[in-house]
C-alpha cells in the first residue's frame, strides 16, 4: 500500500512562542545547524513524505488528519513541532487488542529528492496484550523531518527498528516517542548508516507501573557524516526498568581535510523522578574510532530524585581500534582487510543480537560490512576461508 499526501499548512501555532535553534543551546551544541538545510527554521512548503507499507495482516492501517489526533506527549523540540504542524496526514499503524502479528510489518520511507524539504508523521499503536514487531526503514535522497509516536497498552509487546540507509546527501530530523502501558515492552532499535547529517532523539515515558523499555542503537559514520542520536528515558512511576545500550565506529579520511571528518554524537539522559520508586536502570555508549579525521562525543546523564530504586549506572567509553587484536589475527593466516572486519563485527555483535529478528540481524551485519567495503556475499566467503 503506498499513502501519499501533498499540500501546505498553515505554521504560526508551531512557531509561536517556540524559539529557533541557534547552536549555543545545550540540546544543540553539537548539531551543524547550517547542513540542516533549513528544517530547524521551517518547513513552509514542505511535502509530505511518501510511506509505503507491507504489513502483518493481523495489523490496521490507517491515514488520518493530523490535526484530528491528540496533542503529541513527550519533549517537541521545534524542528518537530513545525514538521507536525506542516503534517496533513498521519499514518497510524495499529496492533489489535491481544493479536501477535504472523510477520514483521515494514514502513518504507523513500526520498526522493533534497531540494524541497519532507516531512512526515506515523503512530504506532500497540493495543493490550498484543505483540509485534515493525521496521521502518529510510532510504533514497531526502531533506525530512519527521515524527513517529508509539503507544503500548498494558501487557503489550513491541519491537520497533528504525534503520537509516539514506543516500549520501540526506539530512534527517527525527523525533520518536514512546509511551509505555502497565506491563508493556518496547523495544526501539535504531541503526544509522546513511546520510550526510542524521539527527535522531528516542523517548520513552510511563504511564503505569511495570513497563520496561530497551532502546538500543548502532551507527557507522563515514567521512564527512555526521550522525547524532539523544536518548531520553524519563522514569516518573513505580516500578518501571530501562535499558540503553548504543555503539558506533568512525572512519574518517584525514586527507580530506574538515570534510573528512567522521563526526557521532551520542547523549543519553534518564531522570528517575521522586515519586519513581524500585526503579531499575542502566546506560551505555561504546565508541570505536577506526582512523585519524574522525570525533565521537558521549554524554551519559543520570538524575535521581529517590534512593529508593532498585538500581541506576552509566557507562561511555571512548577507544582507538586495536592493533593487538588485528596483529592477532593476521598472525595467525588472516589478512589484514578481513581481521578488521572480524573485530568490527565483534564489536557490534552483541547489540545487534538483541534485536530478535534473524533476518534483520543479517541485514545490518551485511550494512557494516558494506561500510567496511565488502559485499555481502564476498565478505561470508572470505570469513568461511581466510586464505
Amino acid at each position: 500500500m503506498t499513502v501519499t499526501d501533498t499540500g501546505a499548512s498553515n505554521l504560526s501555532a508551531a512557531v509561536e512562542g517556540r524559539p529557533v535553534p541557534t547552536g549555543r543551546e545545550e540540546a544543540w551544541r553539537f548539531t551543524p545547524l547550517p547542513r540542516l538545510r533549513g528544517l530547524h527554521q521551517s518547513v513552509e512548503g514542505a511535502a509530505q513524505a511518501e510511506v509505503v507499507a507491507d504489513l502483518a495482516p493481523e495489523l490496521r492501517l490507517e491515514l488520518v488528519d493530523t490535526a484530528s489526533l491528540p496533542a503529541a506527549s513527550g519533549p517537541v523540540e521545534t524542528p518537530a513541532a513545525l514538521a507536525l504542524a506542516a503534517t496533513e496526514r498521519s499514518v497510524v499503524v495499529t496492533v489489535p487488542r491481544e493479536a501477535e502479528a504472523s510477520a514483521t510489518s515494514v514502513l518504507r520511507i523513500t526520498g526522493t529528492g533534497t531540494d524541497r524539504p519532507a516531512v512526515s508523521h506515523i503512530v504506532v499503536r500497540a493495543e493490550a496484550f498484543s505483540k509485534a514487531v515493525v521496521v521502518l526503514e529510510h532510504t533514497g535522497s531526502a531533506t525530512l523531518s519527521a515524527n513517529v509516536d508509539v503507544e503500548l497498552g498494558d501487557g503489550a509487546s513491541l519491537t520497533l527498528l528504525s534503520l537509516q540507509a539514506w543516500d549520501d546527501d540526506a539530512v534527517h530530523l527525527g523525533r520518536q516517542h514512546a509511551v509505555v502501558g502497565r506491563d508493556a515492552s518496547f523495544r526501539s532499535f535504531i541503526a544509522s548508516f546513511g546520510g550526510d547529517t542524521v539527527r535522531l532523539v528516542p523517548t520513552v515515558e510511563y504511564s503505569a507501573p511495570g513497563g520496561s523499555a530497551e532502546l538500543f542503537g548502532i551507527y557507522f559514520a563515514d567521512a564527512g557524516q555526521h550522525l547524532e542520536h539523544r536518548s531520553l528515558v524519563d522514569h516518573a512511576v513505580p516500578h518501571c526498568r530501562s535499558d540503553v545500550l548504543f555503539k558506533g565506529a568512525l572512519r574518517g579520511d584525514a586527507e580530506a581535510g574538515e570534510r573528512g571528518i567522521a563526526r557521532s554524537v551520542w547523549v543519553g539522559d534518564v531522570i528517575i523522578r521522586a515519586a519513581a520508586v524500585g526503579t531499575d536502570t542502566y546506560e551505555l555508549n561504546r565508541n570505536l574510532v577506526l582512523t585519524d579525521a574522525a570525533r565521537a562525543d558521549s554524554v551519559p546523564n543520570l538524575e535521581i530524585e529517590t534512593g529508593e530504586i532498585v538500581g541506576a549506572g552509566h557507562a561511555s567509553a571512548t577507544g582507538r581500534f586495536d592493533d593487538e587484536q588485528l596483529f592477532y589475527l593476521q598472525a595467525r593466516g588472516i589478512p589484514a582487510d578481513i581481521a578488521t572486519q572480524l573485530v568490527v563485527r565483534g564489536f557490534f555483535a552483541d547489540v545487534v543480537a538483541r534485536l530478535g529478528e534473524p533476518e534483520w540481524e543479517q541485514r545490518l551485519l551485511d550494512a557494516i560490512d558494506g561500510e567496511l567495503g565488502f559485499a555481502p556475499e564476498a565478505a561470508d566467503a572470505d570469513q568461511e576461508d581466510p586464505q
